[in-house]
């Protein structure tokens, strides 16, 4: 794409530990990977954005100085989506024109985030506006939270602008303190594979925000119970509550808000015990805790399509196989694995052997895909 000025790399993510706990204000853990979003753009003279897409047939065409309207249902929503989060704290005069393709086809890898922040990052460069990484990450959360409708946490954004090849991200979604933990020598090498179940999702009309609202009630039932004042349902989150809270209302709250309350404070422990197995180099025990946390989701967050639970079952006991758990949502979209690079084409193979044996009807959409750990989201020379 030489025609155009700029070049921007936005990658996919995977998150290993500390699934669906980012919206409760949760602790969280995460890569960047080598395959992502590319937009190259070069500035408009005017306010006029262009764009086009690899992807899809339509060009999507609007005025960067003129209010940002209600979503069309199309791909271009994620581009007007980072227009409005950063129009709210700069003035925006200069459109661009460019072109966006996404590199791997999958579900579950936070595409949707990864397309916002390049947006973000392409129009504040149109308007000479510089922004730091976490502004990055808390302008493209905002967009999608409350223009496209997802009432997301900041795990995606942050391992897509924060991410480092060499380390795994740790965030606390109370705080926002972070910091990347470098890979510990003595640690074995790995790859992750992706394993794509086929299915394909809307996470805005899945059970992501009823999961979200059902977390919250949990909260509320908890400071019902001990007579504690309610705040408002925005100002709601398990992560205010201590643990023995739970232990006392478990029982008398209805099971399936104990049941998301129970997957919150155990992945909190496990992100917690996970660091400190990824400091020390033990990944046999960092892809323990990644299982364990699938178990959780699949039991007590209750997510999981039959097709990824199957492919989950059907690789979690495979030689050379560490770890491993939903990736993203957990409804459709894709599993993800840390593997021993010399067992991956024997897991891939009995793994498709073992899916399409019970599914055969995804036997020309399931894939699997080997990526690595990269750095975020950056401008390529």
């Amino acid at each position: 794409m030489n025609n155009y000025q700029y070049h921007i790399f936005s990658p996919y993510r995977v998150c290993p530990l500390g699934a669906h706990v980012d919206h409760q204000h949760g602790l969280v853990t995460g890569f960047a990977i080598n395959k992502g979003v590319d937009l190259w753009f070069t500035p408009s003279e005017d306010s006029q954005v262009h764009l086009e897409s690899k992807s899809f047939e339509e060009i999507v065409d609007f005025e960067m100085n003129t209010r940002t309207q209600v979503k069309e249902g199309n791909w271009g929503d994620y581009a007007r989506g980072a227009k409005y989060a950063l129009s709210k704290r700069f003035e925006l005069v200069k459109g661009i024109n460019g072109v966006i393709q996404g590199s791997l086809p999958v579900g579950g890898l936070s595409s949707s985030a990864a397309v916002l922040i390049a947006y973000v990052m392409a129009f504040a460069k149109a308007n000479h506006i510089t922004l730091k990484p976490f502004e990055v990450v808390l302008i493209a959360s905002e967009a999608e939270r409350e223009y496209i409708g997802l009432n997301n946490g900041l795990l995606d954004q942050s391992c897509i602008a924060l991410g480092q090849k060499d380390g795994l991200l740790f965030l606390d979604c109370d705080t926002n303190d972070y910091r990347v933990i470098k890979k510990h020598p003595d640690m074995p090498e790995f790859e992750i594979g992706i394993f794509f179940s086929g299915l394909t999702r809307n996470l805005v009309n899945s059970d992501y925000n009823l999961r979200v609202y059902e977390c919250k009630v949990a909260a509320w039932n908890m400071l019902a119970y001990v007579d504690t004042p309610l705040k408002g349902f925005d100002k709601t989150f398990l992560r205010d509550i201590p643990k023995e809270s739970f232990e006392k209302t478990r029982d008398i709250m209805p099971a399936r808000f104990a049941r998301r309350a129970e997957h919150f404070y155990s992945e909190y422990r496990r992100v917690r015990q996970g660091v400190t197995a990824w400091e020390t180099g033990n990944l046999q025990l960092f892809g323990k805790l990644s299982f364990d946390s699938c178990e959780s989701s699949i039991h007590n967050y209750e997510c999981g399509s039959p097709e990824l639970i199957a492919i989950y079952n059907s690789m979690h006991k495979l030689p050379g196989v560490y770890g491993g758990r939903f990736s993203g949502a957990g409804f459709k979209g894709a599993v993800i694995a840390l593997v021993d690079p010399k067992n991956k084409e024997s897991i891939e193979i009995e793994v498709t052997k073992q899916y399409l044996a019970q599914f055969p009807e995804y036997e020309t959409t399931f894939k699997t895909y080997w990526v690595k750990p990269d750095d975020g989201a950056r401008f390529i020379d």
